[in-house]
């Protein structure tokens, strides 16, 4: 049998490869179990931290999301290192690579990377949280999610508000839930003819026996202006935020209630006409009151 000899430059080239694939085969099945438990471990690590963030209260719940969100990043990022370092790649190089290549895509998305950084601000100084009924320019309702992109809102109405959060970040906020107390402000209308101090006292009294009125500051019934037919009693009185709208409501139905049973009048917009008849040389000679004329709407 004949044996055939490869040409010395084959026979080079073959060796050579059979090192390289010797060398890189236990160098590329190790990359692969690094990338592949470390995708496992970056999964459970995400999910630890997110349960044990969401049995405790000392990590607010707006931000749970967002740490169990960096520790997957985070580690998914050093098994990607660790699996290039493997391979033999360089990966200062390709650390640089990703820089150069990083700064043009920040300045083409560069609307998307002010949403990360209010998204970070909103996170660090929290001027609202999940929960929190807020109001700017743009939109009014419920916080319902904080990540780092954007913020979804829910409306009064029901309707879903996705919000970026360089329009939360730039803008003067409004926020109704941070507080533990609100004030209520209702004014009532009252006659002339009536007393004003004995209107205050019953108004006093009606916020005084409602539960959701706080005994401290103590409610109060103030006369903020003299209207053309009544002179307006406002009622101030603190309530519990989560009783805020409720009890409102409330103070407004029974404040109407007590001043009628003591016998004040909360009158209609009324306006007096003068009529006059004049003589036979165009002088007036007689001025009578006509007919008050009112309209349907009252205080």
């Amino acid at each position: 049998m004949e044996v055939i000899e490869l040409p010395e430059d084959v026979s080079l080239l073959a060796t050579a490869l059979w090192e390289w694939a010797v060398e890189l085969v236990p160098r590329l099945f190790a990359a692969i179990l690094i990338l592949f438990f470390g995708w496992l471990f970056a999964r459970w690590a995400s999910r630890t931290v997110a349960n044990l963030a969401h049995k405790t209260d000392a990590i607010d719940r707006t931000l749970r999301p967002v740490f169990a969100a960096i520790v997957r990043y985070g580690i998914l990022i050093l098994v990607i290192v660790a699996v290039l370092g493997q391979l033999g790649v360089q990966t200062t190089s390709i650390l640089a690579a990703l820089g150069a290549a990083g700064l043009a895509i920040g300045l083409a998305l560069q609307g998307t990377l002010s949403n990360i950084a209010s998204g970070i601000m909103l996170l660090w100084l929290r001027p609202f949280g999940v929960g929190d009924y807020i109001e700017t320019v743009n939109v009014t309702g419920t916080v319902e999610e904080i990540s780092l992109f954007h913020t979804r809102i829910r409306t009064w109405d029901g309707i879903y508000k996705f919000v970026p959060n360089a329009q939360l970040w730039n803008v003067t906020l409004t926020n109704y839930s941070r507080n533990p107390t609100r004030l209520i402000l209702i004014d009532f209308g009252i006659s002339y003819e009536d007393d004003m101090a004995e209107g205050r006292r019953v108004l006093v009294e009606t916020a005084e026996r409602h539960e959701g009125v706080l005994k401290q500051p103590p409610p109060v019934v103030v006369p903020t202006s003299l209207a053309d037919s009544a002179v307006v009693l406002q009622l101030r009185a603190w309530a519990p935020i989560d009783d805020f709208w409720a009890t409102r409501w409330d103070l407004t139905q029974a404040g109407k209630r007590d001043l009628e049973a003591a016998g004040i009048t909360i009158p209609y917009p009324q306006r007096v006409v003068h009529m006059s008849t004049p003589d036979r040389n165009g002088a007036d000679v007689a001025t009578l009151p006509g007919p008050a004329a009112s309209t349907s709407s009252g205080k």
